[in-house]
């Protein structure tokens, strides 16, 4: 459905000359940015990471293995990634 209307748009535009600014991916929309971790971690408990990201950790300490994973959310929340693993605001 979001293919069709898109081409619809761009077929329009080309059709008037101008063109279109093609909006994100529903995904990418509906990503919420958040003030900081507190607040990330009261929607996603244990963080978000994208698709593939493994929690760096240090000595005995077990990995987060459990976080949201979303390649958009974490995307619009990329500056809470302090240790730059993939995965933002992990939280035990």
């Amino acid at each position: 459905m979001t293919r069709i209307l898109t081409r619809g748009l761009l077929a329009v535009s080309l059709a008037f000359g101008g063109a279109v600014a093609v909006t994100a991916t529903p995904a990418a929309a509906a990503a919420k940015t958040y003030k900081n971790c507190t607040a990330l971690n009261k929607t996603y408990k244990h963080g978000v990471g994208k698709k593939g990201a493994k929690d760096k950790v240090r000595g005995k300490t077990k990995p987060v293995t459990n976080f949201k994973v979303s390649n958009a959310l974490y995307n619009t929340n990329k500056k809470m990634d302090r240790d730059k693993d993939g995965v933002a605001c992990e939280k035990r």
